[in-house]
């Protein structure tokens, strides 16, 4: 059936060419210099998409393609959450509307890219088209909504079942069928009702997210191991609740509660007493009387981003977590009324200060400005954001808020020459060049576009 369908894509290139429309290059040509593969979600359909980026100057974009062996899912009662990528794998979350009692989980993706280090640089090689390795979904995986990336191994949380799964996918073998791979995912106790977690030093904490009840405030302390763990070693109270987002930067794990941020010292977890953990709080202000607050983090080298407030009082925040105490650094982002900053994305483009785009993202219906805010975060390059600053404003495509989806997402090539934008209000996807600071080109996507991952840099298809 793969067949056919590629022999109807080379149908429609030959059509195209006597009808004089360009045509987007194929998937499956070898010998193309491809600059990068993206990987995004169908977010009405619950499915996962693949192109590659055809190098040179106006990169394009080749017909779009379902990921081979993805599982049906009910787009009416199932949703893919977030995603990561790692040593050539990309992982994916599964959630449902029945609290985990449907069908949730995760699905592995080879995805055929390749990378080969030598010290300063990399070459990457597109060996095969990307493919389901394993899946895991049933209705006792708890529920996913949160994933992360820990030094290269992915970390699901399992929310109704209060705790983790660990996944390194440097451990899985060439020859690992399904049943293998399922085996090494490892669940872990730790955290309760909407988990986020960091890890470091073999160390997670994982957050308990009410406001309210003998719960709220409180993180879970696990060791981390392939064979998983059946119970936390402790937990201490935070001292702030309505936690919702957690990150491992600088020898440092980081919280945001409903008031401000919140860090301790990763190294005195397993050997203090959990009531002796010192509690370190950063004060973001208020709107009025509401303390203002963050619901994600963004990590950098040695820094933590994030946006925090409204409308014309919002704000990017910077942390440098190495230092020793810590502070925050607020640069303004004034976003107009019917809109929200989302965001930030970090990128590194070649041979310049690494960029944080923070996008202005409405409903569908909203009489708004489609833009983002550019930052560059290290102008004299010291490695230091303290001279961080806006750099420019930029127009994008639509987008179509409702609820958690329909927000912009951007990615860039490992070289850093280009980004990818996604513009789920005109179902497409823009070409950004770095160089230029300007889009030089947007492809009609199959479907709305959720969230994007973009794999590898410049190389061939073997």
């Amino acid at each position: 059936m793969n067949q056919i369908y590629k022999c109807f894509q080379r149908s429609l290139v030959m059509t195209s060419l006597a009808i004089g429309v360009a045509p987007q290059s194929l998937a499956a040509d070898k010998g193309v210099a491809v600059q990068s593969r993206v990987f995004f979600q169908d977010s009405a359909n619950a499915t996962l998409y693949w192109a590659d980026i055809t190098a040179g100057d106006n990169p394009t974009l080749s017909t779009p393609e379902l990921v081979e062996g993805f599982p049906k899912l009910d787009s009416e009662k199932q949703s893919l959450v977030q995603m990561r990528h790692a040593s050539g794998m990309l992982m994916v979350g599964v959630r449902d509307e029945e609290d985990g009692e449907f069908q949730s989980g995760w699905v592995l993706i080879d995805t055929g890219v390749r990378e080969e280090e030598h010290g300063d640089h990399s070459h990457w090689y597109y060996e095969r088209e990307p493919a389901v390795r394993a899946s895991m979904l049933d209705d006792s995986q708890g529920n996913p909504a949160h994933m992360y990336c820990y030094d290269g191994v992915f970390y699901l949380a399992n929310d109704s079942k209060n705790g983790f799964t660990r996944l390194d996918p440097a451990s899985i073998e060439s020859n690992d069928n399904a049943a293998a791979i399922q085996a090494k995912a490892a669940f872990h106790a730790g955290g309760g009702d909407h988990i986020t977690l960091a890890v470091c030093d073999g160390v997670a904490v994982s957050t308990w997210a009410g406001r309210d009840g003998e719960n709220a405030g409180r993180i879970d302390v696990t060791p981390v191991s392939a064979s998983g763990a059946a119970a936390v070693q402790h937990s201490f109270p935070l001292g702030y609740s309505g936690l919702h987002g957690a990150t491992a930067v600088g020898g440092k794990f980081f919280f945001a509660p409903s008031d401000g941020i919140c860090w301790v010292d990763s190294g005195q977890l397993l050997k203090t007493a959990p009531n002796n953990v010192k509690v370190h709080h950063l004060d973001l202000g208020k709107d009025g009387d509401v303390p203002r607050r963050t619901g994600s983090f963004t990590d950098h080298a040695d820094h933590v981003l994030f946006v925090s407030g409204k409308g014309e009082a919002t704000s990017l925040g910077i942390v440098h977590a190495t230092d020793s105490e810590p502070e925050v650094q607020m640069i303004s982002i004034p976003v107009k009324e019917g809109s929200r900053a989302s965001g930030p994305i970090v990128i590194k483009p070649r041979k310049k200060t690494p960029l944080a785009f923070v996008f202005h993202d409405h409903a569908a219906g909203v009489d708004a400005a489609n833009v983002a805010t550019v930052f560059e975060l290290d102008p004299n390059g010291d490695g230091m954001y303290a001279d961080a600053k806006t750099s420019t404003q930029i127009d994008v495509g639509n987008s179509a808020v409702v609820g958690h989806s329909g927000h912009h997402d951007l990615a860039a090539d490992a070289g850093g020459s280009f980004a990818w934008i996604t513009n789920p209000g005109d179902q497409s996807l823009s070409v950004l060049s770095l160089k230029e600071m300007k889009i030089i080109g947007t492809h009609k996507l199959p479907c709305t576009p959720g969230h994007l991952l973009s794999i590898g840099g410049r190389g061939k298809k073997l």
